[in-house]
């Protein structure tokens, strides 16, 4: 796909790997539809992504948590005239490993709804416009959570196991209609996701999410009849 004058929607857009994506993204021509929980944090992203070479860049506010968020940010997005071709699902949030039952009702419901559910709502509303563009992608980006199993990850990896699934399951339905799905698994990143929920990991030893962003741009970026499915990025 030719990026430069796509549109490129990022979930969890704020901070951490979404940021870079959409920095990435902007070098490489597209415009930004950056989405994410804090109006600030999206507005220095959109800022820098213009700067970063973006034609336009634009913030919208959406809890992934939020069916009602979901809907009413692709009603702005469609009063906006932002015609997508690029969806990339990247929100998540962590648990602090442990066993099931040390991890809290709410934390449960808060992580589902974050990592699965809320990226199967939002690509359902956004597929009937994705499917009118000439070409078109979802981009998953999962973990490798959803293809091992990890002490202490039981709620998180049941998120991206689903994920996995409906990554797999997305790319045989739309196999006709013109949008290509894929699945990103990477191992852990150094952002601020692990401190958020109050574990202490060596975070300088990860990936660093600008060197996953440039991942995303170039699974992005392959000729038409080059298309990857899925890939696993390991320390």
């Amino acid at each position: 796909m030719e990026l430069r004058n796509k549109t490129a929607l990022v979930t969890g857009a704020s901070d951490g790997i979404g940021r870079h994506i959409c920095l990435k993204l902007a070098q490489a021509g597209c415009g930004i539809a950056a989405l994410g929980r804090d109006q600030a944090r999206l507005a220095a992203v959109t800022t820098a992504s213009t700067e970063a070479g973006a034609p336009w860049a634009e913030s919208f506010v959406c809890d992934m948590r939020d069916p009602d968020a979901i809907r009413e940010t692709t009603a702005a997005l469609q009063a906006a005239s932002r015609a997508l071709d690029i969806v990339i699902n990247n929100a998540g949030i962590w648990h602090k490993t442990g066993p099931l039952d040390s991890i809290s009702s709410e934390m449960i419901e808060d992580t589902v709804a974050t990592n699965l559910t809320g990226a199967i709502h939002l690509t359902r509303s956004l597929l009937p416009g994705l499917r009118a563009q000439p070409e078109a992608a979802i981009l998953n980006v999962v973990s490798k959570s959803g293809v091992l199993a990890e002490e202490g990850q039981s709620v998180y990896a049941a998120t991206k196991h689903g994920m996995r699934g409906f990554t797999d399951v997305l790319k045989i339905d739309e196999a006709q209609s013109g949008v290509r799905v894929a699945g990103l698994y990477q191992s852990g990143t150094n952002t601020g996701m692990f401190a958020k929920a109050g574990q202490d990991v060596p975070n300088h030893i990860f990936t660093e999410p600008d060197d996953l962003a440039d991942v995303v741009v170039f699974m992005l970026s392959r000729p038409a009849k080059l298309w990857m499915h899925d890939v696993r990025v390991e320390l």
